[in-house]
């Protein structure tokens, strides 16, 4: 069957999906997918995977997609992060049979991305990202995509459900479908994100949770909270044009937020404690030689091969991963890594080479008249 493409693709392939749940790093995963599935979802991502670490590690591959299959869970695009237009194609050709497209996140606006030269600061190297969607284009059978950012101003429409009531919808599909712990915290913070400004005594206790069951029954004493509170303001009208805290709806963020500029990078933009987070100030109270200032912190160089921070005594400037991958090749040794291929080798070849020769076994001769076989 021919490739689809463009409106075919999309409504033949993606059933004309107009309700889509864009991709988060680490917390899109099978329970929230199919949590937001049900309340209307229509196009799902997975989170956002590293390509060239999905290329190495098998254990990356198998907790992100190469996990139990799952027929509700599509359609279903997979995302990569990449800046090299081979090893996106590699990890795209692993991963084309798990899903209905492949996309390429030119959005994330993290300083991670910054360092490591992708997402949203990658989005303006045309010629590089034309070559990388034309040879993924040409070796895949599925679509390719990407995407973006964009800044549009719309009204806000909200129709959710109480709060509790997702709440609990999505930790009966976490028991179905476990995932880690901190993935589950971080989507209940966000469910209860307004009722936590006014029941803060519980954002500690939520905060604290180590098993699933603890975050159930915070989220349960949440509940208890808002239907007394629902009970006591029976007829009443939330003020102003704001919503009741216990309804779902959306959190907005600063301004900056908005326009694509995480915490971090505005952190970095205002340099000083005056402007750090309440962490780090916090931080830095219990750590006073502790530098925050971005100017002052030394400057990592990168890995020649996939952007990430060089080891400072490397041989081959480059990253532990792509320096043991290198060492391991190549047979050779990496003293600041602590790798030593090499130097093994030569000792197992000397301690072999003092070892006696091994005789081999002697075959029997023919049977003697006597009956008996004469062993040499």
């Amino acid at each position: 069957m021919p490739k689809l493409q463009g409106s075919e693709f999309w409504s033949h392939t993606l059933l004309g999906a107009g309700h889509l749940v864009a991709p988060m790093v680490d917390q899109s995963e099978l329970a929230w997918r199919l949590l937001s599935r049900r309340h209307g979802a229509q196009l799902c991502y997975t989170p956002m995977l590293h390509s060239q670490v999905f290329v190495c590690d098998a254990n990356y591959q198998k907790e992100n997609l190469y996990c139990e299959v799952c027929p509700e869970d599509r359609p279903l695009i997979v995302q990569f992060c990449a800046n090299d237009l081979e090893v996106f194609a590699q990890v795209a050709l692993l991963a084309q049979n798990h899903c209905d497209a492949i996309g390429l996140n030119l959005g994330c606006p993290q300083m991670i991305a910054k360092r490591g030269h992708y997402g949203a600061f990658l989005q303006d190297e045309w010629n590089l990202l034309q070559r990388i969607i034309l040879l993924a284009h040409e070796k895949l059978s599925v679509p390719v995509m990407c995407k973006i950012c964009v800044f549009p101003e719309i009204d806000k429409t909200v129709r959710a459900p109480a709060v509790w009531k997702l709440a609990e919808e999505y930790l009966d599909i976490v028991r179905e479908h476990p995932c880690p712990l901190s993935y589950v915290r971080a989507h209940l913070f966000k469910l209860w994100h307004h009722t936590l400004q006014v029941h803060q005594q519980l954002r500690e206790e939520l905060a604290k949770a180590k098993t699933l069951e603890g975050i159930a029954a915070v989220s349960q004493e949440l509940k208890m909270w808002c239907q007394e509170e629902i009970s006591r303001q029976e007829g009443a009208k939330p003020a102003g044009d704001l919503l009741f805290h216990w309804i779902c709806h959306p959190y907005e963020g600063s301004k900056e937020k908005a326009c694509g500029c995480s915490k971090q990078a505005l952190e970095e933009e205002e340099c000083g404690t005056k402007f750090l987070s309440k962490d780090k100030q916090k931080k830095q109270l219990r750590n006073p030689h502790q530098i925050f200032d971005p100017s002052l912190k030394p400057k990592y160089a990168k890995c020649d091969q996939c952007g990430n921070p060089k080891g400072n005594r490397c041989v081959f400037s480059l990253c532990r991963g792509c320096c043991k991958r290198r060492a391991t090749k190549e047979t050779a040794d990496c003293p600041g890594h602590g790798l030593l291929f090499k130097t093994k080798l030569e000792k197992s070849l000397a301690w072999k080479g003092t070892q006696p020769e091994l005789q081999e076994p002697q075959m029997a001769t023919p049977c003697t008249p006597g009956g008996f076989s004469e062993v040499m």
